[in-house]
């Protein structure tokens, strides 16, 4: 026995998981990782964490919010708001939005193109 393996750390011989770990399978009906469900995956998280993680969060939001003296109601007014000032509006709207888009375009896409050639550059 090397002195490696001496002072290697081994679970206790009554820990059913460490054995069927190391035999290369799990046992009927439990998942072998549950955080990689497709559920987990969709939601970040397990759905009770990222419900916490949303209470909270609405939370501090609501109370900005409020502070600010903005209610729930004003928002989604201001939504439908907008909503029928873009239908009013019809294609003149989407020919603005197109215009926003284009002029973003003329800076963003040259930056992200020099930045993937100095990855690509960077990666041999």
């Amino acid at each position: 026995m090397s002195e490696e393996d001496r002072f290697a750390t081994k679970p206790p011989p009554h820990w059913p998981q460490a054995q069927t770990q190391e035999q290369g399978h799990t046992p009927a009906g439990v998942l072998p990782h549950p955080e990689t469900s497709a559920l987990n995956r969709f939601l970040g998280g397990s759905p009770g964490a990222v419900f916490l993680r949303l209470l909270f969060v609405s939370l501090i939001v609501g109370a900005f919010f409020m502070w600010l003296d903005i209610k729930p109601e004003d928002i989604f007014r201001g939504i439908l708001e907008i909503v029928d000032r873009v239908r009013r509006l019809g294609f003149a709207a989407v020919r603005e939005v197109a215009n926003y888009i284009f002029a973003g375009a003329v800076i963003v896409v040259p930056i992200w193109l020099v930045l993937r050639l100095m990855n690509m550059r960077n990666g041999r």
